[in-house]
């Protein structure tokens, strides 16, 4: 299934989800900073987008109250962002890789963690 492609609010939304679990359409709202909040019905109607893109589902009613949870996992969003990303560059990692080195925000760990994934990953492709 095709991940759905989310706004920055959405993702917001998301966060708050999947770091408190299933919630109302209040409950997410007030887990934004007060300062900047958005308002209920923005973040009502942004939760209700975000089940018709299939990222939240309904769980149950409470009174008045929907509680919505997460479909889809963070890395799934994730890696919808970072496909994104690399398609600005034609699908080419390395100017995004430069650019991580060069700033500073890629770590020799983090290189290390992906040598070993990649490691990983080669040893599946391997005909056995």
């Amino acid at each position: 299934m095709t991940q759905p492609k989310l706004t920055r609010l959405e993702m917001r939304i998301m966060e708050i989800v999947w770091e408190r679990g299933a919630s109302s359409v209040r409950e997410i709202q007030e887990a934004f900073p007060e300062r900047g909040r958005p308002a209920y019905t923005t973040v009502q109607t942004t939760v209700y987008r975000l089940e018709s893109k299939r990222a939240l589902r309904l769980t149950k009613k409470i009174g008045n109250a929907n509680i919505f949870e997460a479909a889809i996992s963070r890395d799934q969003a994730q890696g919808r962002l970072i496909d994104e990303l690399l398609g600005f560059f034609g699908g080419r990692p390395k100017p995004v890789m430069a650019h991580l080195v060069n700033s500073g925000k890629l770590t020799m760990e983090d290189i290390k963690e992906a040598e070993q994934a990649l490691r990983r990953l080669s040893k599946k492709e391997k005909p056995q």
